[in-house]
This record gives C-alpha cells, structure tokens and sequence, in this order.
C-alpha cells in the first residue's frame, strides 16, 4: 500500500478571492499581521501496489485529468 499526499494551490498571479475572503476574516476575527492568503486543496490517496514509480506517475496522471486545473493551479505530489 502506498500513501500520498496531493496538494493543489493556484499558480501565482492568478486571483484568489477565497484566500482574500480569508485574510480579511482572520484580521476581523482579531488576528493581527496576517497578510497574503492564498486557499488550496489536499488529497490524502491511497493506492495498493508497492512500486513507487509507478504510482508517482499514475498521481501525476490523476493531477492532469481530474484533480487540478493545470492552466490556473500547480501541484504536488508526496509519497509517504
């Protein structure tokens, strides 16, 4: 069994009005000096099988039809 974590953030430039909906939530909320939020999404998958290659390449996969929007988003992909 193999765990990984996919992590999609949007690519720099790109607005996000989610991560400035929070910014300005935490500042009302009493958080002082937080700036700059920017929101993302995690995918915790597990894939059965043991050869890692094989599975980074089929998450890549999975990252490029389904799970991010590669125009607007990056991702990342960790293998535990």
């Amino acid at each position: 069994m193999i765990k990984a974590r996919v992590t999609v953030t949007l690519k720099n430039g790109v607005l996000d009005p989610q991560g400035k909906a929070i910014e300005g939530a935490l500042g009302a909320l009493g958080f002082d000096g937080v700036g700059h939020v920017r929101q993302g999404k995690v995918f915790d998958i597990e894939l059965d099988g043991a050869d890692r290659a094989k599975a980074e390449s089929e998450l890549k996969a999975m990252c490029d039809k389904l799970l991010a929007n590669t125009v607007i988003e990056n991702y990342t992909v960790s293998i535990t």
